[in-house]
């Protein structure tokens, strides 16, 4: 089993910023891709971030120039530092990561999500 463990959600002003944390941990022989995902109220799930384990990072485009993601390989995180926040990045925000198990099956995982709330 792999769990996925994030932190540092909240409440913003715009233009503040904040910085997800998520840690990943189990039977891990090794993680490819990690990231972020998001979820508004009555909107489909998005992607944020993703960065693979060569370092290699893909954004969506309402965050490019804004979010920067990066990654721990060593300690199996994945951070996300989240800058000029708007509120139209108020959502549930949720980790993932493709695993490669210690039994050699690959699966994604989900973190439990954390709520980003960007108001005045």
């Amino acid at each position: 089993q792999v769990q996925l463990v994030e932190s540092g959600g909240g409440l913003v002003q715009p233009g503040g910023s904040l910085r997800l944390s998520c840690a990943a941990s189990g039977s891990i022989f090794s993680i490819n891709a990690m990231g972020w995902y998001r979820q508004a109220p009555g909107k489909q799930r998005e992607l944020v971030a993703a960065i693979t384990s060569g370092g290699s990072t893909n954004y969506g485009d309402s965050v490019k120039g804004r979010f920067t993601i990066s990654r721990d390989n060593a300690n199996d995180t994945v951070t996300l530092q989240m800058d000029s926040l708007k509120p139209d990045d108020t959502a549930v925000y949720y980790c993932n990561a493709n695993v490669l198990g210690r039994d050699w099956r690959r699966g994604d995982y989900w973190g439990q999500g954390t709520q980003v709330t960007v108001s005045s």
